[in-house]
């Protein structure tokens, strides 16, 4: 059986007003990086921006969530 391929591209946003109501998931070393050099981090769904808010205080981006999911499975087959 062919496993299907999955494109993990996305477009890049900069500041689309829906992404700010959202967390987003974003490499660890990133989050380091954007904290201590004040650096843009960027998200699986291609959101990219400084964290300065709590991620807590938001549902997850429906987005960076479903891209996560594939990875998860991805890495498991």
């Amino acid at each position: 059986m062919k496993k299907p391929r999955i494109s993990e591209k996305t477009d890049a946003q900069t500041s689309n007003g829906d992404h700010d109501r959202f967390a987003h998931y974003v490499r660890k070393i990133d989050i380091v990086r954007s904290n201590v050099k004040g650096t843009m981090a960027v998200a699986l769904c291609g959101k990219k921006w400084i964290p300065n808010r709590d991620p807590d205080r938001y549902p997850v981006c429906p987005i960076c969530k479903e891209l996560k999911m594939r990875l998860a499975n991805r890495k498991m087959n």
